[in-house]
């Protein structure tokens, strides 16, 4: 066993996982794992620009990670930093914050690198490949294995089976749909119109004849759904009263049931979203266009479920530590 430190610092939150890593069997035991909404890319798809209040709270982030990495003893650190600080003019700002506080360098990964980690960290169970994974098994699901992690700025496709066989990262996520489409005069158009909707759905449309030029996404046999915004639509889904991660762990959603549920999140009110007990509070504003960009691809690929896994990226930067 080898006890590391993952870092995953995207567009919209910060993520941290602790855990103890087992090459030989597969096994990836959690020790910490947590998360917070910070909004690092608020404002950068508009002014290239990473805002110094959003920078002030991912530092507030990683000086809290620091310390439970420091009680825990991690013999290795990775951070990762994806969409949002690619993006960035002022980006070595960000990087001598991290470095300050962490003692590391955030490494700014392209998008295939982003999506391949994701895929070691979705699949690693799904595939039996290991120990771990056998035990845990798929229940029935194959390959080709269609893995989309939906983030803040950005969503990265990877397909493959007994590994990865394409990958593309293209420019659409919910904190960047929502600032581009949804937001007029500095405020969140709420609930937003059939003309919003329709731009959203134009840019998605793109972008996955983009992803397409790379990733054949006809080949897909099990579509597998990752992060933040696919998680909140399985916790809507399941009913849960609060967030509870075993539960949405390999769950399986309809896609009858994501179809109903972007419907209410895009007519909704923000009151009526907040009121939604899976929802966080810093994804409130930005979950309808995340549900936008599940929807899309489901029915694009022509998937009858999405199987969310909580495992991903994360686990995925967790692996190469070890």
């Amino acid at each position: 066993m080898k006890r590391v430190a993952a870092i995953d610092c995207g567009t919209n939150s910060i993520r941290l996982l602790v855990a103890d890593v087992d090459p030989a069997t597969g096994e990836l035991k959690d020790l910490d794992r947590r998360m917070q909404i910070v909004r690092l890319g608020q404002g950068v798809d508009r002014t290239g620009r990473l805002a110094p209040e959003a920078l002030e709270r991912t530092f507030a982030a990683c000086r809290e990670y620091a310390g439970v990495i420091r009680e825990l003893g991690a013999e290795a650190v990775r951070f990762v930093a994806t969409s949002a600080s690619r993006d960035a003019e002022n980006r070595d700002d960000f990087v001598r914050g991290v470095v300050d506080i962490l003692g590391v360098e955030p490494e700014v990964i392209t998008g295939d690198q982003e999506a391949e980690f994701s895929f070691t960290g979705a699949t690693k169970e799904l595939t039996g490949e290991t120990a771990a994974g056998a035990e845990r098994g798929g229940g029935g699901l194959t390959g080709p294995y269609l893995v989309v992690d939906i983030g803040g700025g950005s969503t990265e496709f990877v397909l493959g089976a007994d590994g990865v066989r394409a990958a593309r990262s293209v420019d659409v996520g919910c904190v960047r749909m929502t600032e581009r489409h949804l937001v007029r005069d500095g405020e969140i158009i709420d609930p937003p119109g059939d003309e919003q909707i329709r731009a959203i759905k134009a840019d998605i449309d793109r972008a996955l004849d983009e992803a397409a030029r790379t990733v054949p996404l006809d080949e897909t046999a099990t579509l597998v759904g990752l992060a933040g915004s696919v998680t909140t639509i399985a916790a809507i889904a399941l009913d849960l009263r609060a967030y509870d991660s075993d539960a949405i762990h390999h769950s399986r959603v309809p896609l009858s049931k994501v179809r109903e549920i972007t419907t209410h999140l895009l007519t909704a009110t923000h009151a009526e979203r907040a009121a939604l007990p899976a929802v966080h509070p810093g994804r409130v504003d930005v979950i309808g266009a995340g549900a936008l960009v599940l929807l899309s691809i489901m029915e694009r690929v022509g998937a009858e479920e999405v199987v969310v896994s909580e495992h991903d990226i994360l686990d995925g930067i967790a692996w190469s530590c070890a």
